[in-house]
């Protein structure tokens, strides 16, 4: 029901609402526009706009796709944990989904180097992904933490992929404003588009969960879209 195309060009509030819609999809399915709008605390006219840019009418269309989506569920329904890579992997299963790779596939094909980074469990992320590039027989090495002395770093046509769920990482982001200005090709796999990660560099990728937080604000957000995007990555060069 929503593609990944449309995704990627949602703003902060659409994505807001995507994430609502999404967790509470029995609920809204008998939700006025009214109630929508006033539970999001935003306008009616926001609610119709987001409906728009998923190619709708109007509210009206947009909840009886809504209906239908449920029914799907319900002959089929997959496991709650299930639910939210099922959408995903629905979303990747797209030609938008190619197009957005096409770039980050270009300048990889190219590149003399490839430098995944992340910290924490976005730091084993970036171990996995440069040996997972190694197996594919491509040149890649993994830093499980931003503390490199990057001034140092004299390679030239660089490609730095970097992890951060939240993409707020302030280390990380020090670390690729250093690696930027080295000259080098910042992709980057993030939550959020609008993350301050995601901003900074040359091509990004958004999977839009839901962020979990467990045994005390540890991070539970699945990392499954970001494994199955570096395995792609390195399959399509």
């Amino acid at each position: 029901m929503f593609s990944y195309e449309e995704i990627q060009k949602y703003n902060e509030t659409d994505i807001r609402i995507y994430k609502y819609i999404v967790a509470n999809i029995d609920k809204t399915q008998y939700m006025t526009i009214r109630e929508l709008a006033k539970e999001l605390q935003v306008s009616t006219s926001t609610i119709l706009r987001f409906c728009n840019k998923n190619n709708f009418d109007g509210y009206s269309e947009f909840k009886e796709a809504l209906k239908k989506e449920i029914t799907l569920q319900v002959i089929c329904p997959p496991m709650e944990d299930l639910q939210e890579l099922s959408d995903f992997f629905t979303r990747a299963n797209s030609s938008a989904f190619e197009e957005k790779l096409l770039f980050a596939i270009d300048v990889l094909k190219k590149a003399d180097l490839i430098i995944f980074i992340g910290m924490g469990s976005s730091g084993t992320l970036a171990k996995y992904g440069a040996r997972y590039f190694s197996n594919m027989g491509h040149f890649a090495v993994g830093l499980e933490d931003a503390f490199y002395p990057i001034d140092s770093f004299r390679w030239k046509n660089t490609v730095v992929i970097a992890f951060s769920e939240s993409g707020e990482t302030e280390r990380l982001i020090e670390a690729i404003n250093q690696f930027k200005q080295k000259k080098c090709c910042v992709l980057s796999i993030t939550n959020s588009p609008l993350s301050t990660l995601a901003k900074l560099s040359d091509w990004n990728f958004s999977y839009n969960l839901n962020t979990k937080r467990i045994n005390g604000g540890y991070n539970g957000t699945t990392q499954v879209p970001v494994i199955f995007v570096i395995e792609t990555l390195a399959k399509r060069i």
